[in-house]
């Protein structure tokens, strides 16, 4: 059967009414629709595979937090002092008194020597401790099992250990 690839023993022609032979050249419809459906799904993986920003800066709050509270929970063994991790959910005023040293959270207990961040990356961050008001990070090895939920505008992530584990960043929490 003679196609138009090169190589082909037979040439398709068209010819007109006082026309010469041409040889017919193009895009067939269906060729066209192919590349369309190609390109189509090609933006569609694109698309999907960015991801959302906001989620992006909670998780990194999230992962933050993780080695912040392994931290305070190593300096609470070594030492012997009780130390908890207390979060303060309110919002940050607007004024210039309240300036950025308000505290988002903050860790009771530790010494003056050991200065830990107080603050989320992203200010709008908010935590939530399940079951409790605060975390207790020491000084025992073994801890009850403990979670807190980072919120950022609609996502949220788990920051949880189940005592003996350190604190690990998992799933976003369906609701608390």
């Amino acid at each position: 059967m003679p196609t138009l690839a090169p190589g082909s023993s037979a040439r398709v022609t068209r010819r007109g009414v006082g026309c010469s032979a041409q040889v017919v050249r193009g895009f067939t419809l269906i060729e066209l629709m192919v590349v369309l459906a190609i390109v189509a799904i090609s933006v569609a993986l694109v698309a999907l595979a960015l991801r959302d920003p906001t989620q992006d800066r909670l998780e990194r709050d999230a992962t933050r937090l993780a080695a912040l509270l392994e931290m305070a929970r190593a300096e609470a063994r070594a030492t012997g002092l009780p130390v908890t991790w207390v979060p303060a959910n309110t919002p940050r005023d607007n004024d210039s008194t309240a300036g950025d040293t308000a505290a988002r959270f903050r860790f009771v207990g530790l010494s003056a020597k050991t200065a830990l961040p107080s603050a989320w990356l992203d200010d709008r961050v908010s935590a939530q401790v399940v079951g409790g008001s605060s975390l207790r990070l020491g000084p025992e090895a073994i801890l009850p099992p403990q979670r807190v939920i980072l919120s950022l505008d609609a996502n949220r992530i788990e920051v949880t250990s189940d005592g003996l584990q350190a604190f690990a960043v998992v799933a976003a929490a369906a609701n608390p």
